[in-house]
């Protein structure tokens, strides 16, 4: 095989030539019907079946039915895994119940938990929503990235919690200080803080269930708010989404009749997404409590430095699902290229792979596919949705086995979707029993994310596949709150263009952000991976990315890149003008990313003010470069992409 082979186009051809791996899925069908002023009306063909009451009614079942099926799992050190089985699961969730049941905790007095995913964050969690009290996980990184705990104290006055739950003391303890009054609760599973009394994890679950559990369990109702979950707070403080148990429990039944290959075995997963989102909170881990499978929960993270744990974990436990995000799917394709043994364990018994919460460059998927014929003979099943923290989150599902990036489908059973003209885009508004109730103690924000028929405004817009049919499906199409107006007037689609950018430079550019607002041209600001070294003849692997942007042949590169793009790209919203390449990456301490590991626009434009100013300076800035008209370019030999697995 050619070194030089393009992973694109080997993926794209098997991919038409290969067969998908056998998966039932559910049907895919909507009533299109057209309203005044351009709006549209989507709703499901297929009804929604009855769901559970209780959430955690799931968790009894496996209980009795796959006592000693191992529920969760954890890396344990050295010593391999710590197992945690449903039988001793159910057994430690009621004494735990009991134990939140004496302190008189509520959604007046939920439980909050400041740390990650972990199984004693589950059995807490679980034991708060089999009786009726609210849990509100809240992302680390306010805590322990952000000195002034501005987001924790925060949460802390909104929701005046009655118990907070931390894993590790020295951790916590500044945010814990800052946050909470001298008189709140705290339960730790190590360590201690200075100053301040604490309850011990272990001390917790020496209470022993009463009849009181089971009268708690009994009053849980639909409308029982069951999770505070915060939203990303990008441009204000974050707001606390109400999700109830009806939004839930039919959260799950709505996308198990989008997914039915589910029933077929028990899901086996290794997950890494945060509790405190609602797709790792909400969707991955009510799979595996649904239909009684096994979470393997994953301590690595999508970045450089978590990604080896990931991979670790692959290589050991192959999954039957696989939920991430784009970014860790690039970054999984890339290790996989010269990983036998990670390509054979993960592919191995993978039904579907789901890559949520942003766009997936093309390039991406075709590689994944490739690398799956060549190491099991078929490929794997690869969809998308559209949801949002408000709506538990499943709202639309592009359930396909033709799935192709981009497409986000029709609405799931239950849910009416209409689309509004918003800014020259459509705007996804939902209704229906996973849509939140509002948020909480914030009437005035609850009130002005309604429309005047009860839709919910997501700010998410989406566009047709076919004009002509609108039932065919919707394509994301950006979130309107990025988009902005050049100095012309004319809007600048990011989403579009961020998926030219990601596409083009795959495998070498990481992210980017884009600026030019209310100026005359589009600029943006290029992160790379530090594997970019090696388009330099003279970089050794592991160069500091600050050689690595001033390299010339890496620059060369960039230019090149961004020569292309501009060749052809149509009016000035179109074209990328200018490019500075970022030596520091987007930071998740200073907001620039989210826990998913997706870029905050928003926030790297703000910090990186003065890289907005070098784009635009006069005279031009000597880091920039701009796009060259085609009779200024030189003749560049090929860009350089890595080898499809197996060279």
């Amino acid at each position: 095989m050619n070194p030089e082979a393009s992973p694109v186009a080997s993926g794209a051809a098997l991919a038409t030539a290969a067969p998908a791996r056998a998966l039932a899925l559910g049907p895919y069908e909507a009533v299109a019907t057209p309203l005044d002023g351009g709006s549209w009306l989507l709703d499901c063909s297929d009804p929604l079946r009855p769901y559970p009451r209780r959430y955690t009614e799931s968790l009894a079942r496996w209980a009795s039915e796959r006592p000693g099926q191992t529920f969760l799992a954890q890396r344990d050190g050295a010593q391999g895994w710590r197992r945690l089985d449903y039988a001793s699961a159910w057994a430690r969730v009621s004494c735990l119940a009991q134990a939140l049941l004496d302190r008189g905790l509520s959604a007046e007095r939920p439980l909050m938990i400041l740390s990650g995913n972990s199984i004693e964050h589950a059995l807490l969690m679980l034991a708060a929503l089999h009786i009726g009290v609210a849990v509100a996980p809240l992302s680390p990184a306010y805590a322990l990235l952000d000195r002034s705990a501005a987001k924790v104290r925060h949460a802390a006055s909104l929701l005046t919690p009655g118990l907070v739950f931390a894993d590790d003391g020295a951790a916590f303890e500044r945010a814990i200080g800052l946050a909470l009054a001298p008189d709140t609760e705290v339960v730790l599973l190590h360590g201690a803080l200075s100053g301040r009394p604490h309850t011990a994890f272990d001390a917790l679950e020496q209470a022993r269930p009463g009849a009181a559990v089971q009268r708690a369990h009994e009053a849980v109702d639909g409308d029982t708010i069951a999770k505070f979950l915060f939203t990303s707070g990008s441009t204000q403080m974050p707001k606390a989404v109400i999700n109830t148990h009806r939004m839930l429990c039919c959260n799950q039944q709505m996308y198990f009749q989008c997914y039915p290959f589910l029933a077929d075995e028990p899901p086996v997963l290794v997950d890494w997404m945060p509790w405190h989102h609602t797709a790792g909170g909400n969707i991955n881990f009510g799979i595996v409590l649904t239909h009684g499978g096994t979470l393997y929960i994953d301590d690595g993270k999508p970045t450089e430095d978590g990604l080896a744990q990931t991979l670790r974990n692959l290589r050991e436990i192959a999954p039957t699902v696989y939920y991430t995000v784009p970014k860790g799917l690039e970054a999984l394709a890339r290790d996989m290229r010269h990983d036998d043994a990670l390509r054979r364990s993960f592919f191995s018994r993978l039904r579907l792979i789901f890559p949520a919460g942003a766009g997936l460059a093309q390039a991406v998927q075709d590689e994944i596919d490739a690398m799956a014929v060549q190491t099991v003979g078929e490929r794997i099943p690869m969809t998308m949705g559209l949801g949002m923290t408000e709506t538990a989150p499943s709202s639309l599902s592009a359930h396909l086995p033709d799935w192709r990036a981009g497409l986000v489908g029709l609405p799931v059973a239950g849910v009416s979707v209409k689309l509004v003209p918003v800014a020259g885009k459509l705007e996804v508004r939902y209704r229906g029993p996973n849509v939140t109730p509002g948020y909480w103690r914030q009437p005035d924000l609850t009130q002005a994310a309604f429309d005047e028929q009860g839709y919910f405004r997501s700010g998410d817009a989406v566009r047709f596949v076919n004009d002509e049919n609108p039932a065919a499906g919707l394509c994301f199409d950006g979130r309107i709150a990025e988009d902005f107006k050049l100095a012309s007037g004319t809007w600048v689609n990011v989403a579009a263009l961020r998926a030219r950018v990601m596409a083009a430079g795959s495998p070498h550019v990481q992210d980017v952000a884009f600026a030019g607002h209310d100026r005359n041209e589009v600029g943006v600001l290029l992160f790379l991976w530090p594997a970019a070294s090696a388009l330099s003849g003279t970089l050794a692997p592991g160069a500091p990315m600050a050689a690595i942007v001033r390299d010339p042949q890496v620059r060369a590169w960039a230019q090149a890149l961004l020569d292309g793009m501009a060749a052809g790209a149509g009016g000035s919203s179109k074209r990328i003008a200018r490019a500075l390449l970022e030596a520091e990456p987007p930071s998740a301490e200073h907001g620039e990313l989210t826990d998913k590991g997706s870029i905050n626009q928003r926030a790297v434009l703000a910090r990186r003010s003065a890289s907005v100013q070098a784009l635009y300076a006069l005279p031009p800035d000597a880091r920039v470069l701009r796009a060259r008209p085609a009779s200024a370019r030189p003749n560049p030999p090929p860009l350089p992409r890595a080898a499809p697995p197996g060279d």
